[in-house]
């Protein structure tokens, strides 16, 4: 540690100090005192003005969203701080191109010296340390991943094993008293999940037991919990049918350790994804069950009888564009036949549908293909005023023209045969190499491909060519029903409405509001 400050007076400091759990296994020398003191000592020696002192304890050096570490780069963006200072390279972050990222570019743009002293890192002078940064970076990166690996394997070990290692047992049981890693039945939730259980013999679907739990105030298992969400919803403490479902397909009732149904997609990501059922880890009678076995297995089978119910989905244009207004949920869509017996979709409120009894919305339903009218209407109405057809008739003109000036020229037409005979005699050629041994089945696939995509084209140019060569209507009258043609068919292609409309909203008095991408569009409607 011979980093010497010789210009002390133009700096403002922060200490930066971080601690992680794993950390801790390397000895008292890692700890929050000790960085401190080493910090501190150097600070006073080099008559250094210490603006702050940032401790992130407990936090992992692959996580830069610690908050110390972000108060941090507030005061460094506010021109507090220009000087920053850990104990070494490790403390600052183990991720090596985020660490990389704030030493090489967010530090030297925000003029901010960077010393790490053990290292013996100063940003501020030349040096052969800061030439071998990257590498260290690149070891405390491994360290962390090592660690992660090891972490994985130990709780992965203790799955197999069927001890508990998630933060809350499933609603219905609690953490043993006395062993770790053990749940036991809680007598004060336990009946709530033998009654859903009971309910669903009886024959009631997930939706009508949600629906008889809100009615009877039972509380979900979030709310018993305690568990506080951060963002609220319309039906934020109701029970749903996709929470009673999952209730009554997990084997936890029956006394099997089920864990490891998510992820992580690596130690650096905090993202999970669901891993499939075959590979979740399930442990037989570690625990006491809460209903028989049976039963378990008949409800399972009631589950699946309906599940054919539930598998038709329906395409229509405005799909995942349109929301409740009130709520903001999207609006679903219902089959119903109508008087004449013919199938006809309505748009419903998702939360009403849900929640029908508990009052959290109104059902909004109306006919499917009237909102999909009066929206294209509406934003007809608005894109006419941004175009003029006259305008088009030109463009439309000199297309026209040139494709009758191509239509002619019979020698072209003659070309294009040529080439498509050309491009069918390599394929059958290709083919008989394929059937030699010549031409791999891979090589002839893709190669396949590309020669029938360029002779489907020159087919589609003949087509064309010959179309125009026949007897039509005058230029004008075609430029015409050219622009007609595409201003009517445009509004009713979806790629087209999904770019100009962010989002449309119907309210409880069927009023429709339509959110432009575009402010100009905004203005108009």
């Amino acid at each position: 540690m011979y980093i010497e400050i010789s210009n002390p007076m133009e700096y403002r400091v922060a200490l930066y100090i971080r601690l992680s759990k794993e950390d801790e296994n390397e000895g008292p020398s890692e700890s929050v005192t000790n960085q401190k003191s080493m910090l501190n000592d150097f600070s006073k020696k080099n008559k250094l003005n210490v603006f702050d002192t940032y401790i992130d304890d407990g936090w992992s050096g692959t996580n830069f969203e610690r908050p110390e570490f972000q108060r941090m780069i507030g005061d460094i963006e506010n021109g507090r701080v220009n000087m920053v200072i850990t104990k070494d390279l490790s403390r600052l972050g183990r991720d090596y191109i985020l660490t990389g990222h704030y030493m090489e570019r967010y530090f030297p743009e925000h003029r901010v010296r960077y010393i790490s002293l053990l290292d013996g890192i100063d940003t501020g002078i030349e040096s052969t340390a800061n030439d071998i940064t990257p590498f260290r970076a690149i070891m405390n990166d491994m360290y962390a991943k090592d660690i992660s690996k090891k972490i994985k394997s130990v709780k992965q070990d203790k799955q197999r094993k069927g001890q508990f290692i998630g933060g809350k047992p499933a609603y219905g049981y609690k953490m043993h008293p006395e062993e770790k890693n053990k749940i036991v039945i809680d007598e004060e939730t336990a009946p709530i999940v033998r009654y859903i259980f009971g309910l669903a013999l009886e024959g009631m679907s997930c939706r009508q037991i949600a629906v008889r739990l809100n009615n009877e105030c039972v509380p979900t298992p979030a709310t018993y919990a305690g568990i506080n969400i951060a963002k609220k919803s319309p039906y934020s403490g109701l029970w749903s049918s996709e929470r009673v479902s999952f209730m009554l397909q997990n084997e936890v009732y029956i006394g099997n350790m089920v864990q490891g149904r998510v992820a992580k997609i690596n130690y650096k990501s905090k993202k999970c994804i669901k891993k499939t059922k075959e590979n979740w880890i399930v442990v037989e009678n570690t625990h006491e069950p809460i209903v028989d076995r049976e039963v378990f297995l008949k409800v399972r089978e009631l589950i699946k009888s309906r599940n054919h119910t539930r598998s038709r989905t329906h395409d229509f244009l405005l799909k995942g564009m349109i929301f409740c207004h009130e709520c903001g949920y999207p609006l679903s869509v219902i089959n119903r036949k109508n008087s004449r017996g013919e199938d006809t979709l309505y748009f419903m409120c998702r939360t009403y549908q849900r929640f029908t009894k508990s009052g959290a919305c109104t059902s909004h339903c109306i006919k499917e293909n009237v909102i999909t009218q009066a929206v294209l209407s509406k934003i007809d109405e608005v894109c006419k005023s941004f175009i003029n057809s006259r305008e088009l008739l030109p463009v439309a003109q000199k297309v026209i023209k040139i494709a009758d000036e191509t239509a002619q020229t019979e020698s072209e037409i003659c070309e294009l045969k040529s080439k498509i005979s050309l491009l069918t005699a390599n394929l059958d050629k290709m083919y008989m190499d394929r059937l030699n041994g010549i031409l791999a089945d891979s090589d002839f696939e893709r190669i396949y491909k590309q020669v029938k995509s360029e002779r489907a084209v020159l087919q589609e140019k003949i087509k064309d060519l010959e179309m125009y060569a026949e007897d039509l209507p005058s230029m004008e009258e075609r430029a015409e029903k050219l622009v007609k043609k595409f201003v009517g068919s445009a509004l009713a292609n979806r790629e087209l409405l999904v770019s100009l409309v962010e989002r449309i909203e119907l309210t409880k008095d069927k009023e429709i509001i339509i959110k432009f991408r575009f402010r100009e569009l905004e203005a108009i409607s």
